[in-house]
């Protein structure tokens, strides 16, 4: 990678970043807090699955135009919407507006998030590809580790203090963690703004500008890692949005105590995106993939079984792992891919698309499962599903 590419890496690299770290603060909070609200499950899923069924709606049309129309104007404006976007979490605080705010959030996520991942596909040299895209992935991965827990020591610690803002007393902690998610957000959008190059000497884009994505999805190496990629984000969901819910109601634990079981397995897949993204290039990602999904698959087990906060914690850890071996491997296949069509902003917006549909089914099979079984059981249901979908995976994909 040149010089100049690796600027525009660096600052790629910080504004997603600060971003994730400020959505990363609320994580752990949000569904404790709707369900003090008095929130059913299926109503904290929405407030999950809202955010999800907005970004699945618009990464076709985001990914499309930004091989169209450049990656820098879509990563300012989006990381501008997430700034006011945390104002609203702090104005409005009723369940419904909850779920309209992280609807709006997912439109904001359509613009950054894949469209982030396919400028770093721009530059990323041929060979590197699960180097870069896991030292990349090591930016979300670290600050939605830090965030959680952040949050939870920033919520305990503000809990019943008095701060002035904007002419108004905050007294509770909550919405301190809100206003830092707003201060990362705005950081991140100035640090686009002034550091990343203008569009027109961005990377030339796509040739296939006008393909629909069904083309894409008859492609059967596009589709295997669509199908893992939902897979695996149908555990993260369940785990991030009822992680937090199962250890206040069985183990009655901290909101700091929260935020370090929620940070300690995406923690650890971010020091691990790195090295076996390096390790990627080298090897059979194919198997890189699988060895993924099955240590995923054990983890749920391991919090089905679970029966004190040092079990969650274990469990979690193994979770890391799974997510730290296949994802550098799924990332490095979907840059080719990107390469091999020429769109790589529509096969990263596929891949996100397979992320949001993953959140949005997950939330809502955790959801039920908490309001009609034990909540317990959702846990056991994600073992399944990725079970399933690296079966599915291993059908589809036929390179190594």
């Amino acid at each position: 990678m040149s010089f100049y590419n690796k600027k525009i890496f660096a600052v790629l690299f910080f504004s997603i970043f600060n971003a994730t770290l400020g959505v990363g603060i609320v994580i752990p909070l949000l569904p404790v807090y709707a369900h003090d609200l008095g929130a059913s499950g299926f109503y904290i899923s929405m407030i999950f699955g809202s955010f999800s069924i907005s970004r699945t709606f618009f990464l076709p049309y985001f990914g499309k135009r930004s091989d169209k129309y450049g990656r820098k104007p879509f990563i300012a404006i989006g990381l501008f919407c997430y700034t006011l976007i945390s104002l609203a979490f702090i104005y409005f605080n009723s369940m419904d507006s909850l779920i309209i705010i992280r609807f709006m959030q997912g439109i904001a996520s359509a613009m950054i998030m894949p469209v982030t991942q396919a400028y770093v596909g721009d530059i990323t040299p041929k060979g590197k590809e699960g180097y870069y895209m896991g030292l990349f992935n090591m930016s979300i991965f670290i600050s939605l580790s830090i965030g959680p827990l952040a949050g939870g020591y920033i919520s305990d610690f503000f809990d019943g203090r008095q701060i002035l803002f904007m002419g108004e007393i905050i007294k509770d902690g909550l919405t301190v963690t809100f206003l830092c998610m707003g201060i990362l957000s705005t950081v991140a959008f100035l640090a686009s703004i002034i550091f990343l190059p203008h569009k027109s000497l961005e990377k030339k884009k796509s040739k296939n500008q006008d393909d629909s994505w069904s083309k894409f999805f008859k492609d059967n190496e596009i589709l295997s890692i669509f199908i893992f990629r939902m897979g695996y984000t149908i555990c993260i969901a369940i785990i991030w949005c009822f992680i937090p819910v199962f250890a206040d109601k069985e183990f009655n634990l901290s909101s700091g105590k929260i935020g370090v079981l929620v940070t300690s397995g995406v923690f650890l897949s971010g020091i691990l995106n790195t090295p076996l993204g390096h390790l990627a290039d080298k090897i059979s990602r194919r198997k890189m993939v699988n060895a993924g999904g099955f240590i995923v698959a054990i983890s749920l087990a391991l919090i089905f079984i679970s029966n004190s906060f040092y079990d969650l914690i274990f469990a979690v850890f193994v979770f890391g792992i799974g997510g730290g071996i296949s994802m550098p491997a799924l990332m490095a296949i979907a840059v080719r891919s990107g390469n091999r069509v020429k769109a790589m902003g529509s096969v990263m917006g596929i891949l996100t698309l397979g992320q949001s549909m993953g959140m949005l089914t997950g939330s809502l099979i955790a959801g039920i499962t908490m309001d009609y079984l034990e909540l317990r059981y959702a846990f056991l249901l994600g073992s399944l599903i990725i079970i399933v979908s690296t079966f599915l995976f291993n059908k589809f994909y036929t390179n190594t």
